[in-house]
């Protein structure tokens, strides 16, 4: 890598236990800026005497006049919400390397409420792979389908819950795409319910010396994939046992966290350990580029 290019050590995912540097990460934002009625209707003056209904009319032009200016300057300006998102969608595509490894994957995640029948969870970071490229870290199948959005860096990190049992990696795949990509692989996602296929199911990230050192391609129990249409960027987990069990019949975390879920990885909670940690993990994303979007445990 060039020098002049080069990030600073704190936020080099070869090293996880490097300080955080606070003021680092760009400060955007994904949300899109509430939108205003443009259609406000006068309130009927028929029931008021003259001197009262020509007041309100008064005051509705001057109002309209104010409203109006504003706009026109708003254009003049060119100030665009537009070019606000778009901002906010480019900046999101370079925090693998501006933001601090420990912001994006902390070492400790707390789920209140995001285990079955609403209890808590904490899982421990456990291991974190050097940032990569996507060569060999999908199975081909999965590869070919998030081919058409690139990949820019892909950034993982693998957990294990509490009691040290269950194991899960957690993906950010940094896209090269633009929005419309990104929406356009949502709405397949989504459409085919690619999220659903086994033959589709995320490789796990497995370190040596660690309780994940088992957990390879046989052991995935449960997934979930989200294809985030405001960033580009992807983001997965999947979990399995720690023990290195091998898994006949893995299911979506979707299906695994359905009431009445009888499978081996429902039973266990698995679905709410991938589905748990991936939630987590895009707010942790969120929070870093300056959004208050988060989604329900």
């Amino acid at each position: 890598m060039d020098t002049a290019t080069a990030p600073h050590p704190a936020l080099s995912w070869a090293a996880p236990t490097a300080p955080t540097a606070s003021g680092n990460a760009p400060r955007v934002s994904f949300g899109q800026p509430e939108g205003y009625d443009g259609l406000a209707r006068p309130r009927s003056l028929g029931g008021r005497g003259r001197p009262q209904a020509t007041a309100a009319a008064v005051c509705l032009v001057l109002g309209l006049g104010l409203v109006t200016g504003a706009v026109t300057g708003s254009w003049l300006a060119g100030d665009s919400g537009d070019d606000g998102a778009h901002s906010a969608f480019t900046a999101a595509g370079d925090l693998w390397h501006s933001v601090p490894v420990d912001q994006l994957f902390p070492p400790t995640v707390r789920g209140h409420g995001a285990g079955p029948g609403g209890a808590d969870r904490t899982w421990t970071r456990v291991a974190v792979a050097p940032d990569s490229d996507c060569a060999g870290a999908f199975d081909p199948l999965l590869a070919k389908v998030l081919d058409p959005v690139g990949c820019a860096r892909l950034v993982r990190a693998t957990y294990a819950d509490a009691t040290r049992s269950h194991v899960t990696t957690v993906g950010l795949l940094f896209a090269k795409a633009d929005a419309a990509a990104m929406t356009a692989l949502a709405g397949r996602f989504e459409k085919e319910d690619l999220g659903r296929r086994t033959d589709l199911m995320p490789l796990p990230y497995a370190a040596e010396d660690s309780v994940a050192a088992g957990f390879g391609a046989p052991q995935r129990a449960s997934w979930t994939v989200s294809v985030l249409t405001d960033a580009p960027v992807v983001v997965y987990a999947v979990s399995g046992w720690a023990d290195g069990r091998t898994v006949d019949e893995p299911e979506p975390a979707e299906e695994a966290m359905e009431t009445g879920a009888t499978s081996a990885p429902a039973q266990a909670g698995l679905g709410h350990e991938a589905q748990g940690l991936a939630d987590r993990v895009e707010r942790a994303l969120r929070k870093n580029v300056g959004t208050p979007t988060e989604h329900p445990s």
